[in-house]
């Protein structure tokens, strides 16, 4: 990663004015203090009108872009920003979203106090659904924006501008939840060529539409793809294996309720997702044995056994966690499968 004082020479070298003008060309220049990230990108923030639920989703030739370029809050709203990164315009405008600003009124505010506001690019959407974009004048091209119902798309240093236009179609006819709407619209600006200098990370945030929900219990989607050749491909896959998971999370919050007929066909589905996954399939059986249907865990327990014999050796340890029976005759039923 190029340290900052190493970019801003960098900076100096490959755009040392017209990059960073202000409207007064005797203006001074202090390369030493412009609050710079470079991660030129696409991306899009975007609201489900049926859930509520906001996220955001970007990939660049940058390590670790999502760090730095997507927020979100339930209830609240989510942010982009890009091209040269100031990053506090995520907290910040999320913080001014849940004051009760617009989207709008937020970025104009925020944009109004940005010395280098020709450099950036910015998405951002509220809880209302409403939407607000800039690309800065001096954002690197190809560079493209479109503010749709519920979505605001964003992208620079592209190798064609109609990133953003595959991109937004995309997120129109996906059938998907939000995040696999957000997903659609990636897979399309790549699919259109994307970043000019290849790839390298991506990542997907998406927040319950609930305010006051806290962010530990409203994160539906948080995944990040750090360094990959094929990152969107990548994130895809995480997509996918976060969903098993979040399943077989409906099977624990089901089984805490006492819904033991729904947790097990919620653990039946996660393993169905994922038929490689002997972490579903061993707490699948589990479960059954746990409410006295050991015969039925029996099979799954052996399949289990099979993909990961150190399960086997996990099993004498869950009574003591109250999560098999303490009875040994159990116990050793299980630990018999061949």
């Amino acid at each position: 990663m190029i340290m900052f004082s190493s970019r801003i020479k960098l900076l100096s070298l490959l755009a040392p004015i017209a990059l960073f003008a202000t409207t007064d060309a005797s203006a001074s220049y202090k390369r030493e203090n412009l609050p710079i990230r470079p991660a030129h990108t696409y991306s899009i923030v975007a609201r489900d009108k049926e859930t509520g639920q906001l996220g955001a989703a970007v990939q660049s030739h940058w390590f670790s872009v999502g760090a730095d370029v997507i927020w979100a809050r339930p209830g609240v709203g989510a942010v982009a920003t890009q091209s040269f990164i100031e990053v506090s315009y995520g907290p910040k405008g999320l913080d001014m979203m849940e004051e009760g600003a617009s989207a709008n009124k937020t970025l104009k505010t925020l944009l109004a106090k940005d010395e280098f506001e020709n450099v950036r690019q910015v998405g951002m959407i509220d809880a209302r659904g409403n939407t607000a974009v800039h690309t800065g004048s001096n954002a690197i091209s190809a560079h493209c924006h479109i503010m749709g119902e519920n979505f605001t798309v964003q992208a620079n240093l592209m190798e064609k501008a109609s990133v953003c236009q595959a991109m937004a179609d995309a997120f129109r006819v996906s059938q998907s939840d939000l995040a696999g709407k957000m997903m659609a619209a990636l897979q399309a600006a790549q699919k259109e060529g994307g970043d000019i200098r290849g790839k390298q990370s991506a990542a997907m945030l998406v927040v319950e539409g609930d305010k006051g929900t806290s962010l530990w219990q409203g994160r539906v989607v948080d995944l990040r793809v750090e360094d990959h050749k094929a990152p969107i491909e990548e994130l895809t896959r995480l997509l996918h294996v976060s969903r098993t998971y979040a399943k077989m999370t409906d099977g624990d919050n089901l089984m805490t309720e006492g819904k033991v007929d729904e947790a097990l066909a919620a653990y039946a589905e996660a393993e169905t997702m994922m038929p490689e996954n002997h972490e579903a399939i061993f707490w699948h059986a589990a479960t059954l044995a746990a409410v006295d249907r050991v015969d039925e865990s029996l099979p799954l327990f052996k399949k289990a056994f099979a993909m990961h014999p150190l399960w086997r050796e996990l099993v004498p340890r869950l009574p003591a966690s109250g999560l098999l029976p303490n009875d040994q005759s159990i116990i050793d039923k299980i630990l018999a499968v061949k």
